[in-house]
């Protein structure tokens, strides 16, 4: 969208307007900083946010007669106010235009639906591009919660003396803070009254959340005496905006998650971890405890049972002792009187008397052989899994079911379903991806090819921990990051470990291009999966 004619205005605006801004800029520094926002989660939400251009094509070229702000709520649908676009459908010479807050060019674009009556409106990109995506906040907006308002006031634009081509070239939007203040609602339609500034431009922009999710459009503030901008604002809620999008058929990307930073998440991730191993101490010394307790109970039955077979036995000798007398006289006898046979017999049955005697006395426990026995058993009463224990609590290798644990995730954008698993011991996923070992954590860094995101999952065998980190990045990071990821060729599942190895060490190029903290970690723990289950998502 080439616009050759320049944009004249006037000295004496310019100074008024950067009054007003030193002003405001003054207002916002002085304001308390927010205990939950996150710079990242806002500048992320800003990527989706687009200035909306009217413009007049003439013999000259193009020349822009009025401008807002819309968001995308899918790549290629915008979300804007209904009195942004009003000139359009009064005069056919003109066109719509979105200048993306990235990239190098602005696209064409149509109107799709208009409602006038709660002042929103749904614009299509008539070329090919794919915008980043919002997402929407359906849950209480809960009065005095920090809000943030995303767009292009005009008198910003006239401050910096932005010419036509800086109207229609790809620019970082304005933010402001504020305040939802009071919970009151317009007569019209049903709004959001906040204290978030903005001005002529900004109509159509987002309202965000402390986690840079939309809770309304901005539409219009009050006006004070003098006909200037005052301190309250209003922006159509997600109660009018919801049923608009799914009238229009629009499945927009939404979220009910309270808003946390990720700091808190941490924290409460380090007070779970305190806690969780405090439990497993206290169980590993029961369930040390009881293995020691039937250990000394096997040892002593084990014990006890030697002792009755030993008794046994040497009683069993015992009686055959007396059993080879009673023999060996009765033989005596029948010899005596001259019956041989009934001799031999007596003869023969106090040899084997004798036999059972010898047998008797040697099998019989020793007393080291006791001690021995009684070592045994409470070695193997030791080595036992304890009572609650599942059986399979030593598997580090097959499929998993991962299930995602909200308490200990933070989620703003992205699906949660739970994750279909098989890990092998060298780090190969799904018996396709390679996982790279790097500090003794493995890991696989996602760099997608179509979106602004870069995930960095994560698998613990030993706790059964899946996770994903996720990185919502500007377009400079992003394309810095997919020129390090074309680097190096992520190798195969059978490469073996010292390929594995290198993987890690290629994929922290990528790692030192990402910021400190993530957007987004979801957690998910792992248990073994039935035969043949089946689930949604698959981990990568």
């Amino acid at each position: 969208m080439a616009l050759p004619r320049l944009f004249r205005i006037p000295f004496a605006t310019i100074r008024i307007a950067l009054c007003a801004i030193v002003l405001a800029c003054t207002s916002l520094i002085l304001a308390p900083v927010p205990a939950r926002a996150d710079s990242a989660d806002i500048n992320a939400a800003a990527r989706s946010v687009v200035r909306v251009v009217i413009v007049l094509r003439d013999n000259s070229g193009y020349d822009v007669i009025g401008h807002g702000t819309g968001f995308a709520v899918t790549p290629t649908l915008i979300v804007t106010n209904a009195h942004v676009l009003a000139p359009l459908l009064e005069d056919d010479r003109l066109r719509l235009g979105v200048v993306p807050a990235q990239g190098r060019t602005g696209y064409f674009a149509r109107i799709k639906r208009v409602s006038s009556d709660v002042d929103l409106a749904l614009i299509e990109l008539t070329e090919k591009a794919s915008l980043p995506v919002s997402t929407l906040y359906n849950g209480r907006v809960e009065d005095g919660s920090d809000v943030f308002a995303v767009g292009y006031p005009a008198n910003v634009d006239e401050a910096l003396g932005l010419g036509l081509n800086g109207l229609v070239s790809p620019q970082a939007p304005v933010k402001s803070r504020g305040q939802v203040s009071g919970g009151r609602t317009s007569s019209q339609f049903d709004t959001i009254l906040h204290t978030a500034p903005i001005g002529t431009g900004n109509s159509g922009g987002p309202l965000l959340d402390a986690c840079g999710r939309v809770v309304g459009v901005n539409s219009f503030g009050t006006i004070s005496d003098n006909g200037s901008d005052s301190e309250f604002y209003f922006a159509v809620s997600m109660r009018e905006l919801g049923p608009f999008l799914r009238k229009a058929g629009v499945a927009a990307h939404s979220n009910s998650l309270p808003c946390q930073s990720l700091s808190d998440f941490d924290a409460d991730e380090r007070a779970r971890q305190l806690r969780e191993a405090a439990a497993n101490q206290a169980r590993a010394e029961a369930a040390a405890a009881e293995r020691r307790l039937k250990a000394e109970r096997a040892s002593r039955r084990a014990e006890l049972n030697a002792l009755d077979e030993r008794e046994t036995l040497v009683g069993l000798a015992g009686l055959m002792l007396v059993l080879m007398v009673l023999g060996a006289v009765g033989g005596m006898h029948f010899y005596d009187k001259d019956e041989r046979e009934q001799g031999l017999a007596c003869a023969i049955f106090a040899l084997l008397c004798f036999v059972g005697i010898l047998a008797a006395w040697f099998s019989r426990p020793t007393v080291d052989e006791i001690e021995e026995r009684s070592a045994a058993a409470e070695r193997a009463a030791m080595a036992e899994v304890p009572d609650g224990a599942p059986a399979d609590s030593l598997v580090d290798k097959g499929r998993f079911v991962c299930r995602f644990k909200p308490e200990r995730s933070r989620v703003t954008v992205s699906s949660s379903q739970d994750v279909s698993l098989q890990w092998s011991p060298d780090g190969c996923v799904n018996e396709r991806n390679q996982y790279g070992m790097s500090s003794g954590n493995w890991s696989r860094i996602v760099v997608s090819d179509s979106e602004q995101t870069v995930s960095v999952n994560r698998y613990d065998p030993q706790g059964r921990v899946y996770s994903i980190d996720r990185y919502l990045l500007d377009l400079p990071v992003m394309e810095a990051v997919r020129k390090a990821r074309a680097q190096y060729q992520a190798p195969a599942c059978d490469a073996g470990a010292e390929a594995a190895t290198q993987l890690g060490e290629n994929q922290e190029a990528i790692r030192a291009l990402l910021p400190k903290s993530p957007n987004e970690r979801l957690v998910f723990t792992c248990e073994p999966a039935p035969t043949a289950a089946k689930t949604g998502a698959k981990g990568d």
